[in-house]
């Protein structure tokens, strides 16, 4: 693998499934992005070396947003 992919490599997006997981990594991100949709509400926690996402039912996001320790950014 040359030196170009492995740039691109570190900075992918992750989808994250566990919900304490994800507010585990909210303590070094920048920020949260929360995009609400019609049924589901994403996520997205920006580190400095990678874009996390966690997509679950608007009322459990609620729950998690209150225990985020970063900034939240609704878009």
């Amino acid at each position: 693998m040359n030196k170009q992919a492995a740039k691109i490599g570190e900075i992918m997006p992750s989808e994250i499934f566990d919900a304490d997981r994800f507010v585990e990594i909210s303590g070094r991100a920048e920020y949260c992005a929360v995009k609400r949709l019609k049924d589901i509400v994403k996520m997205k926690l920006r580190t400095p070396k990678r874009l996390y996402t966690l997509k679950v039912e608007p009322a459990k996001a609620e729950e998690i947003m209150k225990k985020l320790q970063c900034e939240i950014r609704e878009i």
